[in-house]
């Protein structure tokens, strides 16, 4: 692995933002099982958490779908020396704010992204979703956003973070969520770690979902540590 210093320089989003720049952050085994015994924990490395860790760093905002939200028991994130020191040289909030996809708006009032966090969380769900739920949220202190009607609507999403000055977004799955933004061409890059396991099948891939036309993108950096390699594949242009 290289230094902090250089590793900062390799992740940063580009400067300047007007529009949301979105990164996808996984982790997959080399035969592509996303997950072991259901979590993405078992395929992590030391290197691996670094970067994922310096992903939120440099976010102004941690979007995750409810389903990965769930099941990796997440909370609102925490004020931690090295992040505070990183972000505010950087001149970002002192704690990015988590944002939830839930098209149902499933996330109960007392899940600990609103009642174990320093930052409101922003749950975003669709318009179908009940209206009472919705309220119940928003009374619980969450942010509500409605992005599209029948389903989430991943553009208006985006455009909802935009109008909170929210541009640097470091997704952190799931699936489904990754699918929906990649069937949108919404995805600028995906930092990627490929674990030096074979799960064998009964695991999902990264990506699920509606299909899409492929879309290119440019070799960015590749790192390896332990037998872990960490690449980042970033949209052509961006």
């Amino acid at each position: 692995m290289v230094d902090d210093t250089t590793l900062e320089a390799l992740y940063d989003y580009p400067a300047g933002l007007d529009a949301p720049f979105v990164q996808v952050n996984f982790v997959t085994s080399a035969d592509g099982a996303v997950a072991v015994d259901g979590v993405s924990g078992g395929l992590s490395s030391p290197a691996d958490k670094k970067v994922f860790a310096l992903g939120r760093d440099l976010a102004d905002v941690v979007l995750v779908g409810w389903g990965t939200a769930r099941a990796e028991r997440y909370r609102g994130l925490k004020r931690t020396e090295t992040r505070a020191d990183r972000r505010a040289r950087l001149g970002l909030s002192e704690v990015p704010p988590v944002a939830v996809v839930t098209p149902r708006c499933s996330v109960p009032p007392d899940s600990p992204l609103l009642t174990d966090t320093v930052v409101a969380p922003i749950v975003i769900t669709a318009g179908s979703s009940d209206p009472a739920a919705r309220a119940r949220l928003a009374d619980a202190g969450a942010d509500v956003v409605v992005a599209g009607e029948d389903g989430f609507d991943p553009a208006a999403a985006l455009a909802a973070l935009a109008e909170r000055g929210l541009y640097r977004v470091d997704c952190e799955g799931g699936p489904r969520l990754f699918g929906d933004l990649i069937a949108a061409d919404l995805v600028d890059q995906l930092n990627l770690t490929v674990a030096p396991l074979l799960a064998g099948g009964g695991s999902g891939r990264i990506a699920a979902g509606p299909g899409a036309a492929p879309l290119r993108m440019e070799l960015a950096s590749a790192l390896a540590d332990d037998g872990f390699l960490m690449v980042r594949y970033r949209k052509q242009g961006r």
